[in-house]
């Protein structure tokens, strides 16, 4: 999906199941103000607990960082054990069956997306926060997909280069504010 898409329908009827969630579909979920959505690779990529780490950083810091919901491709149970780790009172939906990766548009990677020079680079970064890679659970080929939305219309979406990259997330809070003041 990209800036201007609507949420599916069946995405937002769909039941989730997951952690600190509201009872009840993806659109119960969502509330009036801007949610971000994140979506994991996997819960053995060092990329994905550098983005949950600097994530809840960001938003501890920036009261305009926007509320944040992140998807895995592990069990409920598995999320929160992986989860309560890196940010205990983040939203999370299980998507074991990737049908909001897929429905989102969450691609997989080839081998460059995935082992590339860019990919080998930002591995020192994320070792020196502290992060390594550990055991893998899920399609370990599915890249990361990042996208705000306000209601059902997906607002603003950063296109991963690779399985490394991710958005500034000064930029996250940026579009989050002129969401909210668009929508008044």
């Amino acid at each position: 999906m990209k800036a201007g898409d609507t949420i599916p329908d069946e995405l937002l009827d769909s039941v989730v199941t997951g952690m600190n969630l509201a009872p009840g579909t993806l659109r119960n979920q969502l509330g009036t103000d801007v949610t971000l959505f994140v979506f994991l690779r996997h819960f053995g990529c060092m990329f994905c607990r550098e983005t949950l780490a600097d994530m809840r950083k960001v938003s501890e810091e920036d009261p305009r960082f926007p509320t944040s919901i992140f998807f895995h491709q592990g069990t409920a149970i598995e999320g929160r054990a992986f989860l309560r780790r890196y940010w205990p009172d983040v939203r999370a939906i299980a998507d074991q069956r990737a049908e909001f990766y897929e429905g989102f548009g969450v691609e997989r990677g080839g081998l460059i997306r995935m082992l590339g020079p860019s990919v080998w680079a930002s591995k020192s970064r994320a070792r020196a926060k502290g992060h390594a890679n550990g055991e893998r659970t899920g399609d370990i080929w599915r890249m990361p997909g990042v996208f705000l939305v306000r209601g059902e219309e997906v607002v603003w979406a950063h296109e991963h280069r690779h399985a490394a990259d991710h958005p500034d997330y000064g930029l996250i809070s940026e579009r989050a504010s002129d969401a909210r003041a668009h929508s008044r």
